[in-house]
């Protein structure tokens, strides 16, 4: 017994001087990473960046343990069954960025991850490369150096074409992405914001005023707050790929007097198509218009509208011998140039008194209905998401906190009643189901603007996509109809079809006027850069007669909620009969 005992006290002897190791090496491990990480704030600040903008992250696995799974790119809430039915646990793959206990309902803490978040993204950069990506983009910088100029939201100094990159924007990224488009300069605005245009004001700003770093490019500097670094890059243009595509408009009467019309004219013997477009580019017009040797730039207006389009051989003149007709038509062209009226935007100067949702299933049209809704009221929409793709295309209000108040609307996907009684009023908008799932298949798995691949539909995951999906579909409407407090309800094809009442019914119920001609813009400039790119297949049916028997079902009893409602119901052309 007592060797037992002896034994027993021995082994806790050494158990002891173990812990008492553990513990000692493990107060210095602390020692050494607490004072790296010192050094690496003094580091950081000594290139001019504040302690402060490096506490909030202190390693990318921390970032894990905080980061709120809805600021993530445009994850998605995931699939419910239709009201009445049991609620479905199993959720997309994708939709998952953590644990559950991650995704916290507590306003409170989202808006402190959000924050976070958004800090991380903007002001964050590998230090290790900092200096190399310095060196390496200064020496690319091609374009002549011009200045720094005033920019105001209102009256763009530069009027052409427009790019964002939040995390990556360089001057060299900006001056090739001007060349391309056969622009004369390209100018850079906070640290992230790119505009191309052909002419500059007389009067130059003070050099100190362009004080931003460019988010993509350590030491280099990309304009200020309203202020504008220009370069000049015709020496660029030669060498650089074009993307002048000049757009056929159609064929349209000619006003009564097209110099008072139009305010800037040409008559050029053996007029062609380029000529008239290059000059109307040099102009800064987004229309150019042909009517015999005439060369006529401007925008459309109530007196020019482009909504009545003739038949192409009225402009030809074949049609007549004597070509009177000819002079009664003209031929209209888009160049690259873009409508301007309608491209300033901004938050609201004062908190919005009436929270307003723009709710849509994914696939649905949500963000071409923000673009139309932002170009047509001036204000910016706000997002329950934060995706970094939608704010590099000029979504400011992505970065903003949905609950902010400061803008006009905010989109969701949400349902169910706890997310939609948060919400005053919401304009609910609703699409095919078939083109709906096709659009956000595409965008699982090849981003906004992309094509899912042969292989993904024939994967196993498509008919699991439907079947979750499709039930979403329906119970998201069904859910808005049934505790939205007050809706507009809009469908995407009659917004397609008759963009300018709809719109203007939109606007109205956001409590907001706009003028003629800014809508006239908002339809010049209604695709925006939401068409997607890449070969689209043609005559491609994915859906089984299964899944086509299952949708249908859905659209039936969505039809039939909706009357019972008294609102207009599903578009004809999607109903089963």
């Amino acid at each position: 017994m007592a060797k037992a005992f002896f034994r027993l006290q021995k082994f806790l002897r050494r158990t002891q001087f173990l812990l008492l190791f553990l513990t000692a090496a493990y107060l210095m491990a602390g020692s050494l990473l607490l004072l790296q990480r010192t050094r690496l704030v003094i580091q950081q600040g000594s290139r001019g960046t504040s302690a402060s903008q490096v506490l909030p992250v202190l390693d990318g696995e921390a970032a894990v343990g905080i980061m709120d799974p809805r600021t993530l790119q445009s994850p998605r809430p995931g699939p419910r069954l239709l009201v009445g039915t049991e609620v479905m646990q199993k959720l997309a793959p994708d939709q998952w960025h953590g644990p559950r206990w991650l995704m916290s309902r507590n306003s409170g803490l989202r808006q402190l991850r959000r924050r976070w978040f958004h800090r991380f993204i903007s002001d964050q950069e590998p230090a290790q490369t900092a200096g190399f990506k310095a060196t390496k983009h200064t020496a690319e910088h091609k374009g002549t150096y011009v200045g720094c100029f005033s920019d105001d939201s209102r009256e763009r100094t530069l009027k052409g074409a427009v790019f964002y990159d939040l995390r990556k924007m360089t001057v060299s990224h900006c001056q090739e992405a001007c060349a391309e488009r056969a622009y004369a300069y390209a100018g850079l605005a906070y640290g992230a914001e790119c505009y191309c245009g052909n002419k500059l004001p007389a009067a130059a700003s003070k050099p100190e005023e362009c004080n931003s770093e460019c988010k993509g490019e350590k030491g280099s500097v990309c304009g200020g707050v309203n202020r504008l670094s220009v370069y000049r890059v015709e020496e660029l243009r030669a060498g650089a790929r074009r993307r002048r595509n000049v757009i056929y408009r159609g064929c349209f009467r000619a006003p009564e007097n097209l110099t008072d019309t139009f305010p800037a004219s040409l008559i050029q013997p053996n007029l062609t198509v380029e000529m008239c477009s290059e000059f109307c580019s040099k102009k800064e017009f987004p229309l150019a218009v042909i009517r015999g040797r005439e060369c006529h730039c401007g925008y459309p207006t109530g007196r020019f509208s482009l909504r009545d389009g003739a038949d192409g051989l009225l402009c030809s003149g074949t049609h007549d011998a004597s070509g009177a007709a000819r002079g009664r038509y003209c031929l209209v062209y888009q160049t690259p140039v873009q409508d301007t009226r309608c491209t300033d935007r901004k938050f609201l100067a004062t908190k919005s008194k009436a929270f307003v949702a723009l709710s849509s299933f994914p696939g649905a049209g949500n963000t071409w209905a923000r673009h139309l809704i932002e170009h047509a009221t001036g204000y910016y929409t706000g997002s329950y998401y934060f995706d970094g793709a939608l704010y590099n295309k000029g979504f400011k209000g992505e970065k903003d906190h949905w609950r902010s108040r400061r803008t006009i609307c905010v989109k969701t996907h949400e349902s169910g009643k706890t997310e939609i009684e948060m919400f005053d009023s919401a304009i609910l908008l609703i699409r095919n189901p078939y083109k709906s799932l096709m659009a956000e298949f595409n965008r699982k798995y090849a981003g906004h603007l992309g094509y899912a691949t042969d292989r993904n539909w024939k994967s196993k995951e498509w008919p699991d996509f439907v079947t979750s999906y499709a039930a979403w579909w329906a119970s998201h409407v069904l859910d808005w109809l049934k505790y939205g407090k007050r809706l507009l309800v809009v469908h995407y094809e009659d917004l397609k079809r008759s963009l300018i009442p709809k719109l203007k019914e939109m606007v109205e119920f956001l409590n907001m006027t706009v003028t003629e001609d800014r809508l006239l813009c908002v339809e010049n400039n209604r695709d925006g850069n939401f068409k997607r790119s890449g070969a689209k297949q043609k005559d491609f049916e994915p859906f089984t007669q299964e899944m086509k028997d299952l949708i249908n079902r859905y659209i039936l009893t969505v039809d039939e909620a909706l009357r019972e409602r008294n609102f207009t119901g599903l578009p004809r052309e999607y109903v089963p009969r």
